[in-house]
């Protein structure tokens, strides 16, 4: 009995030999177009120069099994990022903002945020103003009586010049991120506005 299992084993094993035989590997074709412009069909692949035109896979039939598109230029591959950045920018955007009332709000609160800012920095620059005046008198004070004018009286003068050109400079300063953000913020409002359609 177990000669008998034996043998019928190895008949089935001989028979499914013979049936993987019958059965044969398709037979493939590749149509590509080669760099005179002629159209080429090759069993054997398409050559490494050819494959990034793009080509065609098909069966012994002529039948087009499978269509391999040509690679993407260097502008094409540059849009693609730039329409990638832009889609992320536009979900950025809509998650930060849900409507266009949310973009004049975060607008207001900016701008009074800056306006805050220059205010203090222009109270500051008015008690320097102040200051200086107030230093000027003593130093005239001392020129008028003919006494020189103390060095720490001078240093004093020479500070507050100073403090003025530094919050000149961040009232400049703020007064031109008040520009830019005005401007980022109407941008952002005309793309969600055109996102929300």
């Amino acid at each position: 009995m177990l000669k008998l299992s034996v043998v019928g084993l190895l008949l089935a094993m001989n028979l499914a030999a013979a049936n993987a035989a019958e059965v044969k590997a398709p037979i493939l074709f590749y149509r590509y177009v080669d760099d005179k412009g002629g159209i080429v069909l090759d069993r054997q692949g398409v050559p490494p120069e050819y494959v990034g035109k793009g080509y065609q896979v098909l069966n012994e039939r002529g039948r087009v099994l499978q269509v391999i598109p040509p690679a993407p230029t260097a502008a094409e591959i540059q849009r693609q990022h730039a329409d990638k950045a832009q889609a992320e920018a536009n979900a950025q955007l809509l998650h930060q903002y849900s409507s266009v009332e949310d973009v004049d709000r975060a607008k207001a609160r900016k701008l009074a945020e800056l306006d805050s800012l220059i205010a203090v920095a222009q109270g500051n620059l008015q008690n320097l103003s102040a200051q200086q005046n107030t230093l000027q008198g003593q130093a005239a004070d001392q020129e008028r009586a003919g006494r020189p004018v103390p060095q720490t009286l001078l240093d004093q003068m020479s500070s507050v010049r100073d403090n003025q050109s530094h919050i000149k400079a961040e009232i400049a300063h703020d007064q031109e991120m008040r520009v830019q953000v005005e401007a980022g913020f109407a941008a952002d409002r005309a793309r969600v506005q055109q996102l929300l359609r």
